[in-house]
């Protein structure tokens, strides 16, 4: 089995990003390309469901941070979904969890995504 693999679906405005495995030196390139076809693609608010993740390292951490600045420009946001305990450490110890909205599930993300309703 591969050390990573990358699903994508996507539900509404929405691109989920579904990493399975694990994110480190050898297998980034695949996620940061992941990432990147999304934006080239047009796909600005992108979640990224880690129920499937069992590791990511700090190439990963900066696969997202070289991307958010580019989505935010064009009115998007990268989510964070369904983080494992040792996930959610790396991603707590080196702050990204000031800088993104993570959340328990796919359904919360997807909700908290969801644009503004005008009443």
């Amino acid at each position: 089995m591969a050390d990573l693999s990358i699903a994508v679906r996507q539900v509404g405005d929405v691109a989920v990003l579904l990493p399975a495995g694990f994110i480190n030196a050898h297998t980034v390139r695949e996620f940061e390309e992941g990432l990147e076809r999304l934006v080239e693609d047009g796909r600005y608010t992108i979640l990224i469901n880690c129920k499937d993740l069992s590791y990511i390292s700090s190439a990963g951490l900066g696969a997202i941070m070289g991307l958010i600045e580019t989505v935010r420009e064009h009115g998007g946001d990268i989510l964070l979904s369904n983080l494992q305990e040792n996930v959610f450490a790396i991603f707590d110890t080196l702050g990204f969890t000031q800088l993104y909205r993570v959340f328990s599930d796919e359904e919360q993300a997807l909700a908290a995504a969801a644009p503004e309703r005008k009443g």
